[in-house]
Parts: C-alpha cells; sequence; structure tokens
C-alpha cells in the first residue's frame, strides 16, 4: 500500500465520525459557542464542508484558494453540501494518479500564497485540520443539548459501554 493509498484509506475511515458530528448538531444551536472568543457551532461544521471541498481543488488543480463562503442557514444544509463534497471527493481519490502525489501545490487566501508544499502533505495536513475541528465540535454538542455519536468507540452517549 503507498501513501496515496494509505490516505485514502485513513481518509475514508473517518468519514462516518464527521458524518455523525455533523448530523447530531441541532439546527437550533448553530449559533452556539461555549466563548465568545470560540468558533460557533455551525461556522465549524461549514468549515469541515469547506475543507473538504478544498480538497477537490487540490487533486485536481494542485491549488486550494480559501473563500469564506456564505454558511447555509440549516444543518440540514451544511450536510449536504458536506455529502456532496466527501463523495466527489471519494470519487477522486480513488482513481487519483499516484504519479500527482508529490506534484508542488499551494494554498492561498485570495491573492495570498499561505503556503507550499506537495499534494500528499496538504492532503495529510487537511485531514488532520479536519479532525481537529471535528474535535471542536464533538465538545459543543453535549453542552448544546445533543448527545455525542460514537467516534473511535463509544461514547457516554452512544450507549454501548455507558
Amino acid at each position: 500500500m503507498n501513501n496515496r493509498e494509505y490516505f485514502l484509506k485513513r481518509w475514508d475511515g473517518e468519514q462516518r465520525a464527521f458524518s455523525e458530528v455533523l448530523r447530531a448538531v441541532p439546527n437550533d444551536q448553530l449559533s452556539y459557542t461555549p466563548h465568545e472568543r470560540s468558533t460557533k457551532a455551525g461556522d465549524l461544521a461549514w468549515q469541515i464542508a469547506l475543507e473538504q471541498r478544498l480538497l477537490i481543488d487540490l487533486l485536481d488543480k494542485q491549488k486550494m484558494v480559501w473563500e469564506s463562503l456564505p454558511r447555509p442557514e440549516s444543518i440540514d444544509g451544511i450536510v449536504a453540501a458536506y455529502d456532496e463534497a466527501t463523495n466527489t471527493l471519494r470519487d477522486k481519490l480513488k482513481h487519483f494518479d499516484d504519479s500527482k502525489w508529490e506534484l508542488p501545490a499551494k494554498f492561498m487566501f485570495g491573492e495570498h500564497v499561505a503556503g507550499e508544499s506537495t499534494v500528499q502533505d496538504f492532503a495529510w495536513g487537511f485531514l488532520f485540520d479536519l479532525v481537529h475541528h471535528r474535535g471542536q465540535l464533538t465538545a459543543y454538542l453535549r453542552p448544546m443539548g445533543a448527545k455525542v455519536p460514537s467516534i473511535y468507540g463509544p461514547s457516554g452517549d452512544s450507549g454501548a459501554g455507558s
């Protein structure tokens, strides 16, 4: 198994947990934040969907441009955008040419180059960032009145082992 195949295996293995955490966010709590300097729950959920879209651009263009697109007004809209991006990304990852995995790539904020690396380094970095933001969002669930789904094993809310 090469690096790209291993990435696909690890990335794909995380998608169930992403989906369940996003779907656990109460629609009436998108503005919830545990602290004034913390990101709102809806914005964290939206960032997860947007980062999946960025990974599509990474594979297609070896260039990602961060755009602060308006967040959908409902968790259903966020989940739909996440699902669409995830399905597209899954297909692209399965058929991605190994020779492109080590091509140089750029991460941009508008016209500003925020980082330069390889496709594989950015892909792994974004996977880790996605897991980080999922963890943030998971920590918001109970205070918002929601249940924490199982991620790597049973949670205190998932029933098994609680």
